[in-house]
Protein backbone atom coordinates (compact mmCIF):
# COMPACT_ATOMS: atom_id res chain seq x y z
CA UNK A 1 0.00 0.00 0.00
CA UNK A 2 2.83 2.24 0.86
CA UNK A 3 4.46 1.71 -2.80
CA UNK A 4 1.33 2.40 -4.43
CA UNK A 5 1.16 5.80 -2.77
CA UNK A 6 4.38 6.74 -3.29
CA UNK A 7 3.83 5.91 -7.01
CA UNK A 8 0.64 8.32 -7.04
CA UNK A 9 2.91 11.02 -5.27
CA UNK A 10 5.32 10.61 -7.83
CA UNK A 11 2.90 10.81 -10.78
CA UNK A 12 1.43 13.95 -9.46
CA UNK A 13 4.71 15.36 -8.85
CA UNK A 14 5.54 14.94 -12.73
CA UNK A 15 2.28 15.93 -13.95
CA UNK A 16 3.02 19.51 -11.89
CA UNK A 17 6.43 19.52 -13.17
CA UNK A 18 5.08 18.83 -16.45
CA UNK A 19 2.21 21.48 -16.69
CA UNK A 20 4.89 24.34 -15.34
CA UNK A 21 7.47 23.33 -18.12
CA UNK A 22 5.33 23.39 -20.58
CA UNK A 23 3.28 26.63 -19.59
CA UNK A 24 5.87 28.79 -17.76
CA UNK A 25 8.22 31.33 -19.50
CA UNK A 26 11.89 30.30 -18.55
CA UNK A 27 12.70 28.04 -21.06
CA UNK A 28 16.05 30.35 -22.14
CA UNK A 29 16.32 33.74 -19.95
CA UNK A 30 18.77 36.35 -20.44
CA UNK A 31 18.53 39.75 -18.24
CA UNK A 32 16.57 41.26 -20.38
CA UNK A 33 13.98 38.34 -21.83
CA UNK A 34 12.65 35.35 -21.00
CA UNK A 35 11.35 33.04 -23.58
CA UNK A 36 8.90 29.96 -23.11
CA UNK A 37 7.16 27.78 -25.61
CA UNK A 38 4.57 30.38 -26.85
CA UNK A 39 5.97 33.91 -26.13
CA UNK A 40 8.95 36.31 -25.59
CA UNK A 41 8.57 38.51 -22.74
CA UNK A 42 11.28 41.74 -22.87
CA UNK A 43 11.78 44.29 -20.17
CA UNK A 44 11.99 47.81 -21.17
CA UNK A 45 11.44 50.56 -19.47
CA UNK A 46 11.47 48.40 -15.87
CA UNK A 47 8.21 46.36 -17.32
CA UNK A 48 7.92 43.43 -19.61
CA UNK A 49 6.29 43.41 -22.24
CA UNK A 50 4.82 40.24 -24.60
CA UNK A 51 5.68 39.54 -28.22
CA UNK A 52 5.75 37.01 -30.34
CA UNK A 53 7.87 34.19 -31.48
CA UNK A 54 8.23 35.81 -34.94
CA UNK A 55 11.83 34.87 -35.29
CA UNK A 56 11.71 30.88 -34.24
CA UNK A 57 11.62 28.50 -37.01
CA UNK A 58 7.80 27.72 -36.79
CA UNK A 59 7.51 23.96 -37.62
CA UNK A 60 10.22 23.23 -34.73
CA UNK A 61 8.23 25.43 -32.57
CA UNK A 62 4.80 24.03 -33.18
CA UNK A 63 6.65 20.72 -32.91
CA UNK A 64 7.77 21.53 -29.32
CA UNK A 65 4.84 23.24 -28.22
CA UNK A 66 2.56 19.88 -29.49
CA UNK A 67 4.91 17.51 -27.98
CA UNK A 68 5.18 19.21 -24.59
CA UNK A 69 1.00 19.14 -24.40
CA UNK A 70 0.92 15.78 -25.29
CA UNK A 71 3.14 14.59 -22.75
CA UNK A 72 0.98 16.32 -20.06
CA UNK A 73 -1.91 14.79 -21.69
CA UNK A 74 -0.62 11.84 -21.68
CA UNK A 75 0.66 11.58 -17.95
CA UNK A 76 -3.04 13.10 -16.52
CA UNK A 77 -4.29 10.29 -18.77
CA UNK A 78 -2.23 8.01 -17.32
CA UNK A 79 -2.66 8.89 -13.56
CA UNK A 80 -6.79 7.64 -14.20
CA UNK A 81 -6.13 4.98 -15.88
CA UNK A 82 -3.32 4.19 -13.33
CA UNK A 83 -6.43 4.57 -10.31
CA UNK A 84 -8.98 3.01 -12.54
CA UNK A 85 -7.09 0.01 -12.90
CA UNK A 86 -6.31 -0.48 -9.47
CA UNK A 87 -9.66 -1.09 -8.71
CA UNK A 88 -11.19 -2.75 -11.63
CA UNK A 89 -8.79 -4.90 -13.60
CA UNK A 90 -7.14 -8.05 -12.04
CA UNK A 91 -3.68 -8.69 -10.71
CA UNK A 92 -2.08 -10.08 -13.94
CA UNK A 93 -3.53 -7.15 -16.42
CA UNK A 94 -2.63 -4.28 -14.27
CA UNK A 95 -0.82 -1.15 -15.10
CA UNK A 96 0.32 -2.23 -18.76
CA UNK A 97 -1.63 0.20 -19.84
CA UNK A 98 -0.73 3.04 -17.68
CA UNK A 99 2.45 1.88 -18.57
CA UNK A 100 2.16 2.57 -22.28
CA UNK A 101 0.65 6.20 -21.70
CA UNK A 102 3.77 6.92 -19.15
CA UNK A 103 6.15 5.57 -21.85
CA UNK A 104 4.33 7.86 -24.19
CA UNK A 105 4.60 10.99 -22.11
CA UNK A 106 8.11 10.44 -21.84
CA UNK A 107 8.74 10.33 -25.46
CA UNK A 108 6.43 13.45 -26.29
CA UNK A 109 8.53 15.36 -23.50
CA UNK A 110 11.93 13.99 -24.70
CA UNK A 111 11.04 14.57 -28.30
CA UNK A 112 10.08 18.33 -27.40
CA UNK A 113 13.02 19.01 -25.55
CA UNK A 114 15.74 17.66 -27.70
CA UNK A 115 13.86 19.52 -30.83
CA UNK A 116 14.14 23.08 -28.39
CA UNK A 117 17.45 22.13 -27.77
CA UNK A 118 19.18 21.32 -31.18
CA UNK A 119 16.74 24.01 -33.20
CA UNK A 120 16.15 26.67 -31.20
CA UNK A 121 18.47 29.31 -29.48
CA UNK A 122 21.90 27.86 -31.38
CA UNK A 123 23.11 30.56 -32.56
CA UNK A 124 22.26 32.83 -29.12
CA UNK A 125 25.21 34.42 -27.85
CA UNK A 126 24.23 35.38 -24.49
CA UNK A 127 21.64 33.51 -22.01
CA UNK A 128 21.15 30.04 -21.12
CA UNK A 129 18.09 27.48 -20.49
CA UNK A 130 15.87 28.65 -17.83
CA UNK A 131 14.25 26.57 -15.07
CA UNK A 132 11.41 25.07 -17.69
CA UNK A 133 13.59 23.34 -19.68
CA UNK A 134 15.64 21.83 -16.84
CA UNK A 135 11.79 20.91 -15.28
CA UNK A 136 10.91 19.57 -18.87
CA UNK A 137 14.08 17.09 -18.53
CA UNK A 138 13.28 16.03 -14.93
CA UNK A 139 10.02 15.35 -15.93
CA UNK A 140 11.31 12.99 -18.70
CA UNK A 141 13.77 11.42 -16.16
CA UNK A 142 10.27 11.23 -13.59
CA UNK A 143 8.08 9.59 -16.45
CA UNK A 144 10.15 7.10 -17.60
CA UNK A 145 10.92 6.10 -14.00
CA UNK A 146 7.25 5.73 -13.33
CA UNK A 147 6.57 3.94 -16.76
CA UNK A 148 9.65 1.31 -16.00
CA UNK A 149 7.50 0.70 -12.17
CA UNK A 150 4.34 -0.16 -13.90
CA UNK A 151 5.85 -2.87 -16.09
CA UNK A 152 8.04 -4.17 -13.39
CA UNK A 153 4.41 -4.30 -10.92
CA UNK A 154 2.44 -5.64 -13.76
CA UNK A 155 4.88 -8.48 -14.26
CA UNK A 156 5.32 -8.75 -9.61
CA UNK A 157 1.42 -9.08 -9.75
CA UNK A 158 0.98 -11.85 -11.75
Amino acid sequence: MLVLAGIVVLHITTVILLLVATIDNAWWVTEKVSTDLWGRWEMTNSAWHYTNLKDYPEEYLQAVQATSVLACIFAILALFVFVAQLFTLPKGQRFTFTGVLQLISCLCIMIAASIYTAELHTKEKEGGYGHSYVLAWISFVFTFLLAITYFVLRKKSE
